[in-house]
């Protein structure tokens, strides 16, 4: 999805927050529970923006309908090269209603749950603020 791609490469994560579905179900690569919501996801997202350095998409795939996206990325967290995927879902209204996240390597994983759950009380905190 070419509008995500260009929010989160411009930093620009009110434009990317815009474009969730307010039911967004976000799938986490290091936690069995998916999140649901559009003011936690958001809130994810910031996060990720942090922990991220040199964050780049490499590839872009979309199916002949519009409806399903794969943004290939690559970024560093700490000294940890990590390859990663954001598979995107849209629903009838254009909106994300499905984002799934996966990476590798499993150092780098592991690298990038750790640097999330350090920071995972300020991310339901700000969820929190965002959905009163």
């Amino acid at each position: 999805m070419r509008a995500f791609r260009e929010a989160v490469e411009a930093l620009d994560l009110d434009a990317a927050e815009a474009l969730l579905a307010p039911d967004v179900v976000f799938t986490s690569p290091a936690v069995f529970k998916p999140y649901a919501g559009k003011a936690i996801t958001a809130a994810i997202l910031r996060a990720v923006s942090q922990v991220f350095e040199d964050f780049r998409y490499v590839r872009e795939i979309n199916d002949m309908h519009g409806r399903d996206h794969a943004l290939v990325f690559t970024a560093r967290v700490g000294d940890r090269e990590i390859n990663g995927c954001d598979f995107i879902h849209v629903d009838d209204n254009g909106l994300i209603d499905e984002l799934t996240v996966m990476v590798r390597p499993l150092s780098a994983a592991q690298a990038l749950a750790a640097a999330m759950g350090e920071r995972f009380e300020q991310i339901a905190e700000e969820a929190r603020a965002r959905s009163v």
